[in-house]
């Protein structure tokens, strides 16, 4: 074939422009300045730490430990706290019989972060870990293109081009310089489980097996489905937003398998409920030990599915959402009870101190959860996003019906168990205090657990201070001021009225700051929060 001058010169520039855009478009992502490099000195200070051999006598008495997390769980879901749609007698339950905290916060409103916190009793932006976890970066700069202009919707907003190496996004999780609490409690002689979701990490020095735990049933991922979808007994409700088809679409493959201890499983009952069931088997079988089970559910988060006999108690609600939501924490509710019901069955109330607590607050984009009179909710450092419900029983030591009123962090259910599991701790600086001195010893009576509370995840920030609360978005360059024990629902912003205030909570917060880290990896995506006519972003 002969081509002519004309198409030749055509051809040529087609060639011309093509060939570097299609480079340019396909060339594979992946920035080296996002490489995760441990301090090997803190890597071996764990080693020698964990190796370090301890003798607890049998006359020490150490009460069993259970932390119970739900996941997306409002405050305003429960009913103990106001929450009118579900009646939620077994959560209520824990703090009628021990203590309900008023003031209750983690540290971060999204899943991964805060249960790092938790876990390590620390701040997790002093080990990088102050944004949510990823599988999953553009490939490359088609992809990444593409998911801006014609996937991602609505509030979802694809963040700027910043892409980790394969090898760096792979270590993302739980780095090996921290020690988290089943790891100390382990090396002094409890049995250690954890049953539920992890979100802490896919590496293998990052997985539950690796990092203290005896046994794990669950899945790694930050969420997984509740029951086959095809199941005939289970109701199956998808929503609009941008991140919940990617959910349906994973369903139970790869990282949201469900495993018990390294083997994935075929698990045909409802999870929740199957959640609840393996703990008790657990517990059953380390009831003459010390034990700590963490028991993390991934309820109510998406992807929304119930049983069609919780499903049926709410025919009443006329939004499926709404309906399919208040369905679920009503499992998650008999799930809690199930686990309360075996530990009174065993008769261990009197030796095991129970948390009760919400990773962070409802996710109000699924159009089911409210976290109303308080604003906001997860991804936001809004009240609705980081106050949370709860609550602590523990039998004969803290009384029945106790109210708490000062602020008090998930943060401290480290410290609090180390000191109960009389545990000699790591060098490690925790952020944390042992709580039940200032709920059970009067000489704590006048005494606040924590001065300052501090919040971030790259440009969105916040500190509570007293009864004072500054939230600052340096993307959108805004800053807000309210006095929450005034205006616990923040609908007043004081800032202009109170210049020396904000002066030292900036103060305060830059002081923190300059002793974390930046983040180990990039976000993904800037979720857009709109508050009348001021905008926010968090980023993911």
């Amino acid at each position: 074939m002969k081509f002519g001058k004309k198409a030749k010169r055509r051809l040529l520039i087609t060639l011309v422009i093509l060939v570097p855009l299609t480079t340019f478009l396909l060339w594979p992502l992946g920035d080296p300045k996002y490489d995760i490099v441990y301090d090997e000195d803190k890597v071996k200070y764990r080693q020698d730490y964990l190796a370090e051999k301890v003798s607890i006598p049998d006359s020490v008495e150490r009460p069993n430990i259970i932390v119970i997390l739900a996941d997306d769980l409002s405050k305003m879901d429960v009913s103990l706290y106001g929450g009118k749609h579900v009646k939620t007698k077994h959560m209520d339950a824990i703090g009628q019989n021990g203590v309900t905290f008023q003031e209750a916060y983690i540290t971060s409103p999204v899943c991964a972060p805060s249960r790092a916190g938790m876990l390590t009793g620390r701040y997790q932006q002093r080990f990088g870990f102050e944004i949510n976890t990823h599988e999953r970066y553009p490939k490359n700069r088609l992809e990444y293109y593409v998911y801006k202009w014609f996937i991602a919707k609505g509030d979802w907003k694809v963040a700027e081009i910043a892409v980790p190496t394969f090898d760096a996004m792979h270590k993302q999780g739980l780095p090996p310089t921290e020690i988290l609490l089943p790891e100390v409690l382990r090396k002094h002689g409890y049995a250690t489980a954890m049953i539920g979701k992890w979100h802490l990490g896919y590496s293998d020095m990052a997985l539950p097996l690796s990092r203290g735990f005896d046994f794990h049933y669950g899945f790694y991922q930050a969420f997984s489905l509740y029951g086959l979808e095809d199941d005939p007994n289970i109701v199956n409700q998808k929503l609009t937003d941008f991140s919940d088809s990617y959910i349906w679409g994973k369903a139970r493959t790869g990282n949201c398998a469900i495993r018990r201890n390294t083997d994935v499983i075929e698990e045909k009952g409802y999870l929740t409920t199957r959640i609840a069931e393996e703990s008790m088997q657990w517990m059953e079988e380390h009831k003459d030990e010390p034990f700590f089970m963490y028991v993390p559910f991934s309820a109510p988060h998406t992807p929304f599915q119930a049983t069609k006999e919780y499903y049926d108690m709410y025919k009443d609600v006329k939004d499926p959402k709404k309906r399919i939501y208040y369905a679920m924490i009503h499992a998650l509710d008999d799930a809690v009870g199930m686990i309360m019901n075996k530990l009174k069955e065993l008769e261990l109330e009197e030796n095991t101190i129970v948390f009760f607590l919400s990773d962070n607050g409802g996710a109000t984009y699924t159009l089911a959860a409210d976290n109303s009179p308080l604003k906001g909710g997860k991804m936001s450092n809004f009240e609705g996003g980081i106050n949370v419900p709860f609550m602590i029983q523990w039998k004969g030591k803290i009384p029945a019906g106790m109210q708490y009123q000062a602020p008090v962090s998930s943060l401290d259910i480290f410290a609090t168990s180390v000191a109960l599991g009389q545990c000699n701790n790591s060098d490690h600086k925790l952020d944390g205090v042992n709580i039940l001195p200032y709920l059970l010893d009067s000489t704590y009576q006048n005494k606040q657990p924590h001065e300052m509370l501090y919040w971030r995840a790259a440009n969105h920030k916040a500190i509570r201070k007293g009864s004072w609360k500054m939230i600052k978005d340096t993307k959108s360059n805004q800053t807000v001021l309210y006095n929450v024990q005034k205006d616990k629902y923040e609908k007043n912003d004081v800032l202009a009225e109170e210049p020396e205030v904000l002066k030292a909570l900036e103060t305060n917060l830059e002081q923190w700051e300059s002793q974390m880290i930046d983040s180990k990896w990039p976000k993904v995506m800037d979720m857009e929060i709109r508050d009348g006519e001021m905008v926010y972003y968090f980023p993911l």
